[in-house]
Parts: structure tokens; C-alpha cells; sequence
């Protein structure tokens, strides 16, 4: 009995699994771009990597996935140079979003018993295993931009097991407004 639009607009907060690294705020711009440099990253390595799967639905959707990612690991990757090699404004600013983010990119590598068998099967890719390339990009980047890559090991986790911070809360009550308020609306 579900279908997109319920999938979408009707679901509780604690029913979504995602990173919790993409329902940070935007707040400025240098946290919009560390944020979308961070995940960009990573996606274009992990749909890379599953244009192998031995699912050939996956392998094609990746492929197409994939040439999008890498051009927003492009466009972030020029923005990160331009802000930490730019002012010093927008260098502390840069650097601030940095380290503000960087505790929610562990959860990217973490994988769960469900994905294991995906793993295991040749259907999924393991993320822990793109790692080394992501930290080898993430470490260049931010070394061209004179930004400090984070030393600090400690990560949150917990969004893809359904605990969020109070941000997705907030996003998925403007998401699903026009739903709860006109409940079957169609468009």
C-alpha cells in the first residue's frame, strides 16, 4: 500500500536512514560547500565502485550517478581551494566548517548486517574500503586550499539506523507540509 509520494511525504523522522553528514544546515557558505565536498567525495568513489556490481540495474544507474558526482566533487573541490586560499575571512570560515563537519564523515564507511550480505553477495561495494582514496582526496584538496584536515577520530553516527539530529526534523516538516495539510493531494 505505499507508494512514492507516502514513501516521501509520510514517513516519520526516525524512519529515514541517512548520513547524518546531509541533513546538516546550510548555515553559511563555506559550511554549504564543506558539506557538499565531503559527500560529493565519497559518492563519486562509492558509485564508481558500483558500476561493478553484479546487479546490472545498479551498474547502470551508478554509471549515471557517477558522472553527476564527479562534477560536484569538481565544482566543491574549486570552492574549497577559493575559500581557504582566499581571504582570511573566508579562510577562518572554511576552516571552521571543516571542523565542524568532519565528526558526521565517519558514518560513510560504516556499514550495517543488511548491506554486509549486500557486500558479501557482489551487489553492493564496501564503503570502508573507499576510504583510503576518500581521505587521499579530501587531504589534497584541502592542502592545495591551506586548510588543516581534522585529526580527531571521534565520529557521530546513527543516522542510518534512524537517530538524527534535531535538523531533519526540521527539514521534513517543510518537505511534508502541503501532504499533512491536504492529506492525498495529488500533482
Amino acid at each position: 500500500g505505499n507508494d512514492e509520494d507516502k514513501f516521501a511525504y509520510l514517513r516519520d523522522v526516525r524512519q529515514y536512514r541517512n548520513l547524518l553528514l546531509v541533513e546538516q544546515p546550510n548555515g553559511d557558505f563555506a559550511h554549504t560547500m564543506t558539506r557538499q565536498f565531503f559527500y560529493a567525495v565519497f559518492a563519486d568513489l562509492y558509485w564508481r565502485a558500483m558500476m561493478e556490481s553484479r546487479d546490472t540495474t545498479l551498474a547502470a544507474i551508478a554509471a549515471k550517478a557517477e558522472k553527476e558526482f564527479a562534477y560536484h566533487v569538481r565544482h566543491s573541490s574549486e570552492w574549497m581551494i577559493r575559500l581557504g586560499d582566499g581571504t582570511d575571512e573566508s579562510h577562518r570560515r572554511a576552516q571552521i566548517a571543516v571542523d565542524d563537519l568532519w565528526a558526521f564523515t565517519g558514518e560513510m564507511f560504516v556499514v550495517d548486517d543488511v548491506e554486509r550480505g549486500l557486500i558479501d553477495a557482489g551487489i553492493a561495494v564496501d564503503p570502508a574500503s573507499l576510504r583510503p582514496r576518500w581521505l587521499k582526496t579530501i587531504s589534497e584538496v584541502l592542502s592545495e586550499a591551506t586548510l588543516t584536515m581534522p585529526q580527531n577520530d571521534w565520529m557521530q553516527k546513527g543516522g542510518r539506523i534512524g537517530h538524527h539530529t534535531e535538523h531533519l526534523g526540521h527539514l521534513l516538516s517543510e518537505l511534508q507540509s502541503l501532504q499533512r495539510t491536504f492529506p492525498g493531494a495529488t500533482w
